[in-house]
């Protein structure tokens, strides 16, 4: 449907600006979650259509204020060993998006999530941790899965547990490597084809609602204890996995 600024109520408005700034928090602290909880407000306001390429460009706004608000955490070496394969591969998977089986891929990807908690604490418990080189093929995956879905970020933040990093450098370095995967994404999808002036209004708006979300979750996480943030991450993971797997089971097959 065509979207006018016009369309939206002050009361729509600040529901949307409230939400954004609340995901942006939980974001800032967990790494994503962002993408899971816009949709929910956004598809009523402007319609299932305009949401992607909306959140496209918001997103680029809470990575951003991640990065600047976290930018002392971030761990610049993973972040390179991460993007190599990751780029290309979330180049390749975006164009082949709408040739691939969204409800299969849901509920693998769901499964999948879930799984990692579990996997990593075993992984963890007999020694085993991602490092050096290994983050390449790490990112490799993760490029790949995100180029055909949303909510993904959860992999990348499990991925970075994994190599090692713990509380704010979790959320920094997945910021930082978040950025130029997110611009490969977006400019696939050709998403500027699909941003008329009033839906690129109002993604910029949603974007500026989510700055100020990642100072607070720094000020939150500077105050948590590490054990208790890594849990929280935990139970982020599970819990996308079943909105994953969920939304995979109401896809029509």
């Amino acid at each position: 449907m065509a979207f006018a600024l016009s369309d939206v109520s002050l009361v729509q408005a600040a529901i949307v600006a409230g939400t954004a700034f609340g995901a942006a928090i939980v974001g800032g602290m967990a790494g994503y979650g962002t993408g899971l909880l816009l949709p929910l407000v956004l598809v009523p306001v402007i319609g299932a259509e305009n949401v992607v390429p909306v959140i496209a460009v918001s997103s680029m706004f809470t990575n951003a204020g991640r990065l600047v608000a976290m930018r002392a955490f971030v761990d610049w070496r993973k972040v390179a060993l991460l993007l190599p394969l990751s780029v290309p591969l979330v180049i390749l998977s975006a164009y082949g998006f709408t040739r691939l089986d969204e409800r299969g891929a849901s509920l693998v990807i769901g499964a999948m999530l879930i799984v990692l908690v579990p996997l990593r604490r075993w992984l963890a418990h007999v020694g085993f941790r991602i490092a050096g080189w290994q983050l390449i093929p790490a990112g490799g995956v993760y490029g790949f899965v995100t180029g055909t879905s949303t909510g993904a970020g959860v992999i990348l933040v499990s991925f970075l547990m994994a190599a090692g990093l713990t509380g704010p450098a979790v959320v920094a370095t997945d910021a930082a490597a978040s950025i130029a995967i997110g611009i490969a994404k977006a400019a696939t999808f050709g998403w500027n084809a699909a941003l008329p002036p009033p839906v690129l209004i109002f993604a910029l708006l949603v974007g500026l609602a989510t700055l100020p979300g990642a100072f607070v979750a720094r000020f939150i996480l500077e105050r948590l204890p590490v054990r208790l943030h890594t849990l929280m991450l935990e139970m982020v993971i599970v819990i996308g996995g079943i909105g994953v797997i969920a939304r995979g089971l109401m896809t029509p097959p």
